[in-house]
């Protein structure tokens, strides 16, 4: 049995540790709250702006002549940006992300796959395991912001005009709620679903002339780099919250097993307290029983 000294400092050590992880809990709390209303808002923004798309698409009389939404007969080189947190101590929140990832790989082992790590735990993750990479977005101390997302979509978009890619993916945490986030793998380009689908959904309104301005190609394209920048910034927003509820969950669980630890603790402290003064007290008794005798 450890001696009650040990015990007492490792409980102390246990409490430390506690009072991180519910300071941790907190901030991460605080953080979501901001995340999931940043999130939330970015939804009927990017949803309107794909209305807009389908809808200039449907009056164009061949959109596909557009770069961005002709679609390549087989995809040979594909563009997959991952989403990852750059610190960790969020759960299984990284793990379940690279698990997916490393399924899609395997999905599309026949193509050349260019990697666009975007957080510090993915790179490390194909770093350590060799897997080379396009581009790499780490050290983002308040997490992918604007800026890089527009950064990443003029890229993709250029790359796939010029035909240096096929397809672009990318592969974020979609936020559900604070106890659900799930890893989703979203097609960016060619932008198919939104000129297609919806243009079934237009032809009613067809027979409406809009005057445009510039000319409805030249809208279509700007519609397009607007879109896909959203749909990015929109995969960080949705990683950022999600990131913050793996972290509130994990800190809550780590609070809860430490309480949990100093109350086994203190009963194990307590009986080797017990034991040290029965053991006293015995002495005490011979003691006193050798000097009668």
């Amino acid at each position: 049995m450890p001696s009650l000294k040990a015990i007492r400092k490792r409980i102390s050590s246990v409490k430390s540790t506690q009072q991180i992880t519910r300071a941790m809990q907190m901030v991460a709390a605080a953080k979501l709250r901001r995340a999931q209303d940043a999130a939330t808002q970015a939804r009927p923004y990017a949803d309107k702006l794909s209305e807009q798309l389908a809808t200039v698409a449907a009056r164009i009389p061949d959109p596909s002549t557009n770069p961005l939404l002709a679609v390549r007969e087989q995809e040979a080189t594909v563009d997959l940006i991952v989403v990852t947190s750059d610190r960790g101590l969020c759960g299984g929140y990284n793990a379940n992300l690279l698990r997916t990832c490393e399924t899609f790989l395997a999905e599309k082992a026949d193509a050349n796959v260019r990697l666009t790590a975007v957080g510090g735990k993915g790179a490390s993750y194909f770093r350590k395991r060799d897997i080379e990479m396009f581009e790499e977005h780490s050290g983002l101390a308040a997490g992918p912001d604007h800026p890089l997302a527009m950064q990443l979509g003029q890229r993709v978009s250029r790359d796939y005009a010029k035909g240096e890619t096929d397809a672009v993916y990318v592969l974020y945490s979609k936020f559900q709620s604070a106890l659900t986030q799930t890893p989703t793998v979203e097609r960016l380009l060619p932008v198919t679903d939104t000129a297609d689908d919806d243009q079934s959904e237009a032809e009613p309104e067809s027979l409406v002339e809009y005057i445009y301005e510039p000319d409805p190609a030249t809208l279509l394209s700007r519609l397009l780099a607007q879109y896909i920048n959203t749909l990015i910034y929109r995969s960080f927003l949705e990683a950022n919250a999600s990131e913050q509820a793996a972290r509130m969950t994990a800190m809550d669980s780590a609070t809860s097993n430490a309480s949990d630890m100093m109350d086994r603790l203190t009963l194990e402290m307590n009986r080797a307290r017990q034991a040290a003064i029965t053991t006293e007290l015995m002495e005490i008794v011979s003691g006193a029983e050798s000097l009668k005798g």
